[in-house]
């Protein structure tokens, strides 16, 4: 019975570490890129309907920053979201559009595109610190900061990323204490079960569920008395 327990709690373990795990190296993956060159010359990411449009404006704001033409302090925050639709493309691929779906349903289009806002200040370095907040949900960058990303991402962390790993490395240790604490609980239970049964209250309930017939049950009640 106890190795049982703990083979499955072995194995729970086991899976939950294999899903949260890769979370967290793919986000410190990004996190850990090198930097990209000066100017982006590579083609926008394709995606379907109008987060397309954006990430090709993002992508000729960020050549026209990076080659003097245009400069921080005269972007406005329309720019500043097509330069974060853009950074977010290069990061999540096909999957971008998708992503800003879940961001409306979750904080409203005015909050998704106060998040684009802030990406693009703080991964075009033009403001780096910025931080934005909607409907509840603050993005902060990710503690012990990270590499540029994109030619240009801020050294302290992108939004998603850190949101992510933060959350995955919270599951995984409440779920690993947890299980401590189930296990413990349970070997403190099987300890004392030993100890407390004598062999004749073993030999009752055997008989109360079934096990022995009654003649068994005298014939060796007799040999334990």
């Amino acid at each position: 019975m106890r190795s049982q327990f703990i083979k499955k709690l072995v194995i729970l373990t086991s899976l939950i570490t294999a899903l949260i795990l890769p979370v967290n190296a793919f986000a410190q993956g990004i996190m850990g890129s090198p930097s990209f060159p000066q100017t982006d010359t590579r083609p926008a990411v394709s995606v379907n309907g109008h987060t397309a449009v954006e990430e090709a404006e993002g992508k000729e704001i960020w050549n026209k920053l990076q080659s003097g033409q245009l400069e921080c302090n005269s972007l406005t925050d329309d720019q500043y979201t097509s330069l974060g639709e853009y950074f977010m493309g290069q990061m999540m691929g096909s999957s971008h559009e998708a992503m800003n779906n879940m961001m409306i349903q979750m904080m409203g289009e005015e909050g998704e595109k106060q998040m684009h806002v802030a990406m693009g200040k703080r991964s075009s370095v033009c403001d780096p610190d910025v931080q934005s907040s909607s409907n509840g949900f603050v993005f902060m960058p990710m503690m012990g900061g990270g590499s540029y990303l994109v030619g240009g991402l801020s050294e302290k962390g992108t939004d998603i990323f850190g949101v992510l790993s933060g959350i995955s490395m919270f599951t995984f240790w409440l779920l690993l204490i947890l299980g401590v604490v189930a296990l413990g609980r349970h070997l403190a239970r099987s300890g004392r079960t030993g100890v407390d049964k004598t062999p004749l209250l073993i030999l009752k309930e055997r008989y109360a569920g079934g096990e022995i017939d009654k003649k068994e049950f005298e014939d060796k009640k007799k040999d334990l008395l």
